[in-house]
């Protein structure tokens, strides 16, 4: 369990005029510079969902989730607004990146945020997101648990870069996902392999989410990252 038990929302004042998107934010109780996990929501979510996988990371680190850029129309934020059966290309997350990239900049000040410990934690569309932040910005997270999420299309002119070069990667694929058909987060994974990530690759027996065993995955590979 987390020291702080109730994330606190940052919508306006001193902190929003530097960082320009909503959060939620919960500090742990040692001076830092803390270890930095930034968890970013999927499609038609907001700043609350993503805490139920909070527990799975250490206690003694910074956690933040930013609100998504776009009102949806079927509620809640999205990094970006989908058409129906599209697979967003990289440059199509473009907007989305650079606001997530102002807002790690931020983090060392506003929070005490270790800039050299910064990690994404993305969720569908979000685990998206974290790849094209980490395509578009070499060596700024030094890691990325991409859950029943994807990569961006055409985003292999950014790869010829070698952005994720030894990066780790947990990646989490649903076997039953309606919405991120297996076989193309397989071939998501092939790409990250073929980019050179250190990827940690899992399916489970379950739809468009993580279940038991999956949390207990993700709990390790977190520890992991502590040592």
């Amino acid at each position: 369990m987390h020291p702080m038990s109730e994330p606190q929302l940052v919508e306006n004042g001193p902190d929003q005029e530097q960082n320009s998107l909503v959060h939620r934010v919960q500090l742990p109780q040692n001076a830092g510079p803390h270890r930095t996990v930034v968890m970013l929501h999927g499609r038609a979510g907001n700043e609350d969902v993503m805490w139920v996988f909070a527990k799975t990371i250490p206690s003694d680190w910074l956690i933040i989730a930013p609100r998504a850029i776009e009102i949806d129309p079927d509620g809640g934020f999205s990094w970006r607004l989908r058409a129906q059966d599209e697979w967003p290309t990289l440059d199509q997350f473009d907007e989305a990146v650079t606001a997530v990239t102002q807002f790690i900049h931020a983090l060392p000040n506003l929070y005490n945020a270790d800039p050299a410990h910064i990690y994404l934690m993305g969720f569908s569309q979000g685990a998206a997101v974290s790849y094209a932040v980490a395509m578009r910005n070499p060596g700024l997270v030094q890691g990325i648990a991409g859950l029943v999420g994807f990569i961006p299309t055409r985003c292999d002119s950014a790869l010829d870069a070698s952005p994720l070069a030894d990066l780790p990667i947990f990646m989490a694929v649903g076997k039953r996902d309606p919405l991120i058909p297996p076989e193309r987060a397989a071939g998501c994974a092939q790409t990250l392999v073929m980019a050179g990530s250190n990827l940690e690759y899992h399916e489970y027996d379950t739809g468009h989410k993580l279940n038991h065993t999956g949390m207990q995955d993700l709990t390790s590979w977190w520890a992991e990252r502590s040592l």
